[in-house]
């Protein structure tokens, strides 16, 4: 028996990959993820697939069902939104996994950061304009924030900014970071990304809270900040210069 932590993707049902679609097909025991999982998703389970929402149940309770799938030998699909490795709290479940010496697998799914970049048609990576992207979130009522990880510090870096779990706060995200990016830096929020229902906004540190406020948007969304963003006059890639193959890598 294997518990299988799978990427579900960033919301649209077909964004799931094969490999997680086929894992799913197999698996006993689904747990999933509430409304964070489209339910057409769970179409891809078997037909006497047991369907367990986690929506309203603890790591204690989570744990516990995964356990009782173990003992009766069935493989559990885990299925988290976006990709597992950011903000999906797998490693908490892993840990009570490994002391009950439980294997499992991962399965990584496309995550929300790549889904809102498809939605704003941007490469987040732009020669000579920004090369680097940061993934995280602020702390409010959530686990606060390892020293050295606030806005204010990573908004010296200038570099692409991808907050999670922060659209509720997007005053406070705009306050602390206008001072580093400037007000006139691009910024967007992707809502819903990828799904029917998704929101697209653009803007900049300046009016972006505005946008945000008046869509109502206050989760399942992803702000970035960054001038790759609406980038227009930057050199071409290394990748497509005539001459590269006589450069020294």
């Amino acid at each position: 028996m294997t518990v299988y932590f799978i990427g579900a993707g960033p919301g649209a049902a077909d964004l799931i990959t094969l490999r997680g679609a086929r894992t799913l097909a197999k698996c006993g025991v689904c747990l999933y993820a509430g409304s964070l999982v489209p339910t057409e998703l769970l179409a891809e389970c078997g037909p006497d697939t047991r369907l367990v929402d986690t929506a309203d149940l603890d790591l204690d309770r989570i744990v516990a069902e995964i356990a009782a799938a173990h003992e009766a030998g069935q493989d559990v699909a885990r299925l988290h939104s976006g990709d597992p490795s950011v903000f999906s709290a797998m490693a908490e479940q892993m840990r009570r996994l490994d002391a009950l010496d439980i294997p499992y697998e991962v399965v990584p799914g496309v995550p929300a950061y790549a889904a809102a970049a498809a939605a704003l048609k941007r490469e987040l990576t732009v020669p000579t304009v920004g090369q680097t992207v940061i993934l995280t979130r602020i702390a409010q009522q959530a686990t606060p924030m390892p020293e050295g990880e606030d806005l204010a510090t990573l908004g010296r870096s200038g570099a692409l900014l991808v907050l999670h779990l922060a659209a509720r706060y997007v005053d406070r995200v705009v306050a602390e970071l206008v001072p580093h990016y400037g007000a006139d830096c691009p910024a967007a929020v992707v809502a819903m990304a990828s799904r029917p229902d998704e929101i697209v906004l653009r803007g900049t540190l300046e009016d972006i809270a505005a946008r945000t406020k008046e869509a109502g948007i206050t989760k399942t969304a992803v702000i970035l900040v960054g001038r790759t963003l609406a980038a227009t006059q930057f050199r071409d890639s290394h990748l497509y210069d005539p001459a590269r193959d006589r450069h020294v890598c």
